[in-house]
């Protein structure tokens, strides 16, 4: 296995089958992707920038959600 593979999979977690299936989303602000955390209701740490796109495309591939509106609860 890959250096680079073996650092993806600590991400697994956000496209497992699990029980959390739709913790995470995809979502799409105005200038970037990024995977939101539905239960911390903010952004989640992917680490290694180099690592999203592989990251994202798991996500896709197991069928997680992706959205362009907020995917949280309000704040405040």
């Amino acid at each position: 296995m890959s250096r680079q593979t073996m650092a993806v999979e600590r991400y697994a977690h956000l496209w497992d089958d699990g029980t959390s299936r739709y913790r995470w989303v995809i979502w799409y602000t105005a200038g970037e992707t990024l995977v939101f955390d539905r239960e911390t209701n903010c952004p989640a740490d992917t680490g290694d920038e180099s690592l999203l796109p592989e990251v994202l495309r798991r996500m896709r591939e197991a069928g997680v959600p992706e959205t362009d509106d907020y995917p949280g609860r309000p704040c405040g």
